[in-house]
């Protein structure tokens, strides 16, 4: 079989019928696509995520500082009500400064939005390279080999990141490697 035959393969999606579907050049410029649009969709949500947050945080530490200092001054000891009002605004947005930090750390958007670019010009290089190599040469098999190693590489490195742990894949017995 010459490496520009079509070869069929069995795409079972949860849900639907098996689909049958020809490994062409079509087929493997349809998942480049598709990879590189989650990519570049995914990074835009996660730069879009770490901007809100590093806005916030800025903001709402600034105004920590700014009405705790304003709470000592003398013209808001009286009225009663004003120095109350700033006696409590004080811990309420300290404490919202600290959930968004923490959903900051939790989430890693910065570092998720750095990666998801990267990995979007990743596949962007490979289809590329796979565009400029002569049709007659062309691996179907390899290429997609290395499609779903680059998305398996970040989909680790993500779980890796956000969970702090190590995806550690079972044999075909069911124990660890």
């Amino acid at each position: 079989m010459s490496n520009l035959e079509p070869v069929k393969v069995v795409d079972k999606q949860p849900g639907s019928e098996q689909l049958l579907e020809v490994v062409d050049e079509q087929y493997i410029l349809k998942k480049y696509r598709d990879q590189i649009d989650y990519y570049w969709k995914a990074s835009r949500s996660n730069k879009n995520g770490y901007r809100r947050v590093r806005f916030w945080t800025v903001v709402l530490g600034s105004l920590v500082t700014l009405v705790s200092s304003i709470s000592a001054a003398e013209f808001v000891q009286k009225p009663d009500w004003l120095r109350i009002l700033f006696a409590a605004a004080t811990p309420v947005i300290a404490a919202t400064l600290t959930v968004i930090s923490g959903l900051g750390q939790n989430f890693h958007w910065g570092s998720t939005w750095r990666d998801m670019v990267i990995n979007a010009v990743r596949l962007e290089k490979e289809r590329d390279r796979f565009m400029a190599t002569k049709p007659e040469e062309r691996d179907f098999k390899t290429e997609l080999d290395t499609l779903n190693s680059i998305v398996l590489e970040e989909t680790r490195n993500f779980f890796q990141r956000v969970l702090d742990s190590e995806i550690k894949p079972k044999d075909q017995n069911g124990s660890p490697d």
